[in-house]
């Protein structure tokens, strides 16, 4: 991708500071805000998922109605919508001061062809409810757009607030075809910030959308260095070669937040809970394919003792799939206490035995063995693992862990070749209609956990008369009768509620948390005022 702006210059001449690649700002270049994260952005194409970081897609792309943390829909790209009395027809009042950071006007024709441009790929993303729901999409007039579903679907606008798939491409940057699923040339939004240049394995640039319609970001340029090391990204933080450390996803190791949050220099948050940070338990694959087990599981991991020793305690316990905060989410369901004397008691009875002074149980010659998989690079799941590890083993399982590259780790996910393993929850807006809704779909590693349930198939049905449903009554049993269903059938093992933290150095000021873990509003941040 060609650098605009003229300063193609200095990031030619990188330098490496502590083996992370440092860009030089010449004097009098643009202000820039330095950050990180583990990988490259991608090609940034808004309606396409990994290898595309979803943070990086919000920094560009925008949706018709932004979620708020209070649980609320905002008008944003939309500064109006009606629903019909069915609740099949949405039609949307666009803003008419937007355009694409190309230049071209955000219009009903753009919404149309970027919806259309989704529904041609039809089969990626029918995991997502609203896209099986579509039955048109017509543009009523220049700055007016109508959506007419099959039926009356209660999280529409929660869907369209997602990061993806459904945010805006300019129709320049379209292909001829109209299937963006071939890929794009360019990523152009407009959002805030567009994407100038990537180097594979060193940073992605971004500069500040002049033609942005709303608060213009303080600063010109965000730099977004590569640095897959949590360890390395806190020295590259206190040495100066990046300003921010912000999010979850083991950002930064929870050990060195600690020692930041003692710093009286560096400003330090931490955010309300996001998610949940759970392990799928794999139902339709041996040993695992045994509810004992599931359940001997549950109660022989010390959560609590997971959350102080590696998480420095800034992460509440997780009892249930979601958090009681999560709409519908409060079944009162009863939690797994940890009790190893539970657990070996469960195996006993299911025919798991121990040999005399402790080990690994068998049943009919086969050992009691699991793979448990992680991201390799990732330190904090690996601990995790490791302690995850020792508390099945001193009940009689055998954890074997298995770490891999991230690629490698999705691989699993999608096709069951797991025992257990890392699958952490959506968090909001998906929680809980569009989480549970691609429960039904096998790439997800949360079809691969139930699909050995007896009663998947209510299960699944279940899930799609909820999402139908127009009356509440009747939508909240189908979620007792979900959520219930899961937690006694012990397809997962939730850990904790996660949350996401931020430090600063002096040099900035104003760091807010997004509403949701993936929009991290870099936007506000603005340099220090002097003191």
């Amino acid at each position: 991708m060609r650098l605009k702006n003229g300063i193609a210059a200095a990031l030619a001449a990188g330098m490496m500071l502590g083996g992370i690649a440092a860009v030089p700002v010449a004097a009098g270049a643009e202000s820039t805000l330095t950050y990180s994260w583990p990988r490259n952005s991608g090609v940034l194409n808004p309606h396409l998922y990994s290898p595309h970081e979803m943070v990086s897609q919000a920094f560009v792309y925008e949706p018709l109605v932004k979620y708020r943390a209070d649980g609320s829909i905002v008008p944003w790209l939309a500064s109006a919508w009606e629903i019909s009395p069915d609740g099949r027809v949405y039609t949307f009042t666009l803003r008419e001061d937007v355009r694409f950071s190309d230049g071209t006007p955000f219009d009903a024709a753009a919404v149309k062809a970027n919806f259309d441009a989704v529904l041609a790929n039809f089969d990626r993303h029918r995991w997502l409810e609203l896209i099986s729901q579509i039955e048109a999409t017509e543009v009523v007039d220049e700055y007016t757009f109508r959506l007419t579903l099959k039926g009356a679907y209660y999280p529409t606008l929660y869907d369209l607030a997602l990061v993806r798939p459904l945010r805006f491409l300019s129709p320049a940057a379209i292909p001829a075809n109209g299937n963006t699923a071939d890929g794009i040339e360019v990523a152009v939004g407009t959002g805030p910030w567009k994407q100038v240049e990537t180097r594979l394995g060193e940073y992605d640039l971004y500069a500040r959308n002049e033609m942005y319609w709303g608060t213009q970001p303080s600063f010109d340029r965000l730099l977004v260095k590569v640095i897959p090391d949590a360890n390395s990204r806190a020295i590259a933080f206190e040495t100066g070669a990046i300003d921010l450390i912000y999010g979850g996803e083991n950002q930064v190791s929870a050990n060195t937040f600690a020692r930041l949050q003692a710093n009286k220099s560096i400003w330090t948050g931490i955010s309300a809970p996001q998610a949940t940070r759970v392990l799928a338990v794999n139902s339709g694959r041996a040993p695992t394919d045994d509810l004992a087990v599931r359940r001997a599981i549950n109660h022989a991991v010390n959560k609590q003792a997971i959350i102080d020793a590696i998480l420095y305690g800034l992460e509440p316990v997780a009892h249930t799939l979601f958090a009681p905060n999560v709409p519908y989410a409060d079944q009162g369901l009863e939690p797994y206490a940890y009790d190893p004397a539970k657990a070996a008691a469960l195996l006993d009875e299911a025919g798991w035995v121990q040999p005399p002074g402790g080990g690994i149980r068998t049943r009919n010659g086969q050992p009691l063995r699991l793979e448990l998989c992680f991201v390799g690079n990732e330190a904090q799941e690996k601990a995790i693992a490791e302690v995850i590890q020792a508390d099945l083993r001193a009940v009689g399982i055998d954890a074997v862990l298995v770490g891999e590259e991230k690629s490698a780790f999705l691989s699993r996910q999608r096709d069951g070749r797991f025992g257990m393993i890392f699958n952490n929850t959506w968090g909001a807006p998906y929680e809980p209609h569009s989480f549970v809704a691609s429960m039904r779909q096998p790439s997800h590693a949360d079809y691969q956990a139930q699909k050995g349930l007896p009663m998947k198939a209510e299960l699944d049905a279940w899930i799609s008369d909820v999402l139908v449903s127009v009356d509440e009554e009747a939508r909240r049993d189908l979620y007792r009768d979900i959520l219930t269903t899961l937690h006694e059938q012990a397809v997962y093992l939730p850990l904790s509620y996660l949350t996401s933290v931020a430090a600063a150095r002096p040099n900035i000021e104003n760091v807010t948390f997004g509403a949701t873990k993936n929009e991290i509003p870099l936007e506000t941040v603005r340099p220090a005022t002097a003191r």
